[in-house]
C-alpha cells in the first residue's frame, strides 16, 4: 500500500504541482487472480443505456457459423471488436473527478482495486436484420392445406416465435414484419410458410368468388367468404388470404376487405412465371391482364423486384428474378447481379439494391461505391468495378 508521502515524492519525480489534482487520491492495486478474459465491455450509445436502464434485454444472436448481432425489442446491430492501445480497468467504487468534491482541505489516498482489464470492446453499428434464413427454415415444411384421406401431417421442422427467435438474427419486432411480407402464418402454435401453389389457390377461391358474386373489389365481405367458401378450404386460411391480399375494416358491425390491386396482380404474375425460364413479354402481358380479377389493371411497375424486363432481347422478354433470392452480402449482391447482367439502368438495378442501404445511405451511394456509370445510347448504364466471379 502506498503512503502518502510516496505519492508525493512520485509527484515531485513528474514536476506535478499538487495545488493542481483533486484532494481524493485513488491508489490503483490488481486483485488476485485478475484475467483481461473476465470481461468483454460493450460499447453504447444513449439509446441503448436507457433501454437497460428501464430494465430491458439486449440479446445476442447468432449460431456457431454466424456472427453474432445484438438484438434490442425492435432493432439490430452488428457486434465488431474494436482494438484500443489504452489498457481498460474496471475499478469498482471509482469516482470520476466530477463526482468528487474538494471539501477536505488536505490530500488523503483512497485504496481501489482493479477488477480486470482489457484491451479492447465491441462497438455497435445498426444493421439491417438478417432474414433470409427465414424463409430457408420455413420451406422445410410449408403448409399445403388440410391432411386429407386420413393422411397424417408431417410434424417435423415446424417453428413457435421462440424457436425463430432463438434462430434468427434479427429483433422480434423486425421478424414480426418480415413473417407478415411472406405470408406466414401460425397454424396449432407453429409459423408456417404457405406452399405457392396452395396460396394461389386460395387467392383463386377469393377473386373467383368476387367475380361470380359481382361484388366490388373494395368490398368483399368476411363473413360471406368463408360460409361459402368452408367447405373447400379451412375458415383461417381464407381469412389468411384475404389478410395477405386485401385491406381489412369495418363497416355497420360487418367485416369487408378492399383487395390490394399491386398485390393481387403481382401475386398471379408470380404464378404465371414461377414455371417459366423467360416470358415473351408482349404474351405475358396479354396471359397477365387476363388472369386478374376484372376490374383490375396490370402494370409492369408492381413486378419491381420480383421480375426483370429484357428490352434488349428480340422479342423483349420478362423472367423472374426475386430480391429474397439474392446475397444478403453487399459485395455478393452486386457479383451475382452483375454476372446476370453485364450493364444495368438505375430505374432496373435500384429494386435489387434498396434493401441493402444502410441508415442515411441512399442507392445512389451505394452504386458510387461498387459501380461504373458510363452512357450507352442516351442512357446512363452502370457496371461492375471489379471483375466479375463467375
Amino acid at each position: 500500500m502506498r503512503t502518502l508521502e510516496e505519492v508525493q515524492a512520485t509527484l515531485q519525480i513528474a514536476k506535478l504541482q499538487k495545488e493542481e489534482l483533486q484532494k481524493t487520491i485513488h491508489c490503483l492495486s490488481f486483485g488476485e487472480n485478475v484475467s483481461s478474459a473476465d470481461y468483454c465491455l460493450l460499447e453504447l450509445d444513449d439509446t441503448l443505456c436507457k433501454l437497460i436502464e428501464a430494465g430491458e434485454s439486449l440479446v445476442i444472436r447468432g449460431d456457431t457459423d454466424e456472427h453474432a448481432v445484438l438484438c434490442t425489442k425492435d432493432r439490430t446491430y452488428d457486434l465488431k471488436i474494436a482494438e484500443t492501445s489504452n489498457m481498460l480497468m474496471f475499478v469498482p467504487d471509482c469516482r470520476t473527478p466530477d463526482q468528487l468534491t474538494n471539501s477536505q482541505e488536505n490530500s488523503h489516498i483512497v485504496h481501489t482495486q482493479i477488477w480486470g482489464f482489457s484491451n479492447s470492446y465491441w462497438e455497435l453499428r445498426k444493421q439491417r436484420p438478417k432474414l433470409k434464413k427465414l424463409k430457408k427454415v420455413l420451406m422445410e415444411n410449408p403448409y399445403e392445406g388440410p391432411a386429407l384421406g386420413g393422411k397424417e401431417e408431417d410434424t417435423e421442422n415446424r417453428y413457435t416465435m421462440e424457436d425463430l427467435l432463438e434462430s434468427i438474427q434479427a429483433s422480434e419486432e423486425e421478424l414480426k414484419t418480415s413473417l407478415e411480407a411472406v405470408h406466414a402464418c401460425q397454424i396449432d402454435g407453429y409459423w408456417r410458410m404457405l406452399d405457392f401453389d396452395y396460396e394461389m389457390k386460395l387467392l383463386g377461391h377469393v377473386t373467383q368468388m368476387v367475380d361470380s358474386e359481382s361484388w366490388a373489389l373494395n368490398r368483399v365481405p368476411l363473413q360471406t367468404c368463408l360460409e361459402e367458401l368452408a367447405p373447400l378450404e379451412p375458415k383461417q386460411m381464407i381469412e389468411h388470404c384475404l389478410n395477405c391480399y386485401g385491406k381489412r375494416y369495418s363497416e355497420n358491425d360487418d367485416i369487408l376487405y378492399a383487395l390490394d390491386e399491386d398485390k393481387v396482380c403481382r401475386g398471379m404474375a408470380l404464378m404465371l412465371l414461377q414455371n417459366a425460364v423467360k416470358f415473351n413479354l408482349r404474351e405475358f402481358q396479354e396471359v397477365w391482364q387476363q388472369s386478374v380479377p376484372e376490374g383490375m389493371s396490370t402494370r409492369l411497375d408492381q413486378l419491381k423486384s420480383v421480375a426483370l424486363v429484357d428490352r434488349s432481347s428480340r422479342p423483349e422478354t420478362i423472367n423472374l428474378l426475386r430480391v429474397e433470392d439474392l446475397s444478403e452480402d453487399t459485395l455478393e449482391r452486386f457479383n451475382q447481379l452483375f454476372t446476370l447482367r453485364e450493364k444495368w439502368t438505375e430505374d432496373d438495378i435500384t429494386p435489387y439494391i434498396k434493401d441493402l442501404c444502410g441508415e442515411k445511405q441512399s442507392t445512389g451511394a451505394l452504386l458510387t461505391k461498387h459501380a461504373r456509370s458510363s452512357m450507352q445510347n442516351g442512357i446512363k448504364v452502370f457496371n461492375s468495378r471489379r471483375p466479375v466471379a463467375t
